[in-house]
């Protein structure tokens, strides 16, 4: 399980929730009732998923892909740690994940 925090704009702790392994991180946020949009269901074809991801959590992800890089560029509030959140999935490796919304 990997335990995911999510944190208001203000960077004030919003909600915790416990991820199954192999879970999307948007799926994760949705059923936590986060506001992110997911338009395009998860297949990368958008940025309504972005998300800041905590420094330390940021280092132990996967490299992002180009493509996932390409959407990026047009999320608003984009940051070095950004991820869509439907790229990221939660393993037992991670177990801290914390992510907050962009303002």
């Amino acid at each position: 399980m990997t335990l995911v925090r999510f944190l208001r704009t203000d960077g004030a702790l919003d909600r915790e929730v416990e991820a199954a392994p192999g879970a999307r991180l948007l799926d994760v946020a949705q059923s936590a009732d986060q506001p992110l949009e997911g338009t395009c269901g998860g297949q990368m074809s958008c940025s309504t998923c972005h998300v800041i991801v905590a420094s330390d959590d940021f280092a132990r992800l996967p490299p992002a892909s180009e493509e996932e890089e390409d959407l990026l560029d047009l999320a608003h509030g984009v940051a070095r740690t950004s991820r869509l959140a439907c790229q990221v999935t939660c393993d037992a490796s991670l177990r801290v994940l914390t992510v907050r919304m962009p303002g």
